[in-house]
């Protein structure tokens, strides 16, 4: 059953990378400066909810609000 899983997983793997593979082979135009802008703004709002994110679980822990509830 494990080897399944192994032989599956690098089944995919390998596709991936092939498809990686194929889409940076392809020729063409170079991106655009609104591509690269568009790609900045993306990474860099992905960067500052992954932060926000972060910082709300870091409080919550903090606060204690992720202890299990206390029954009187």
């Amino acid at each position: 059953m494990r080897m399944l899983l192994v032989i599956c997983l690098l089944g995919m793997l390998a596709a991936v990378g092939y498809f990686a593979y194929s889409a940076m082979a392809i020729e063409g135009e170079p991106i655009p400066t609104e591509g690269y802008v568009a790609l900045a703004l993306g990474a860099g709002f992905s960067l500052v909810v992954g932060v926000g994110l972060m910082v709300l679980l870091f409080f919550s822990s903090r606060r204690g609000y992720d202890e299990p509830p206390h029954f009187r």
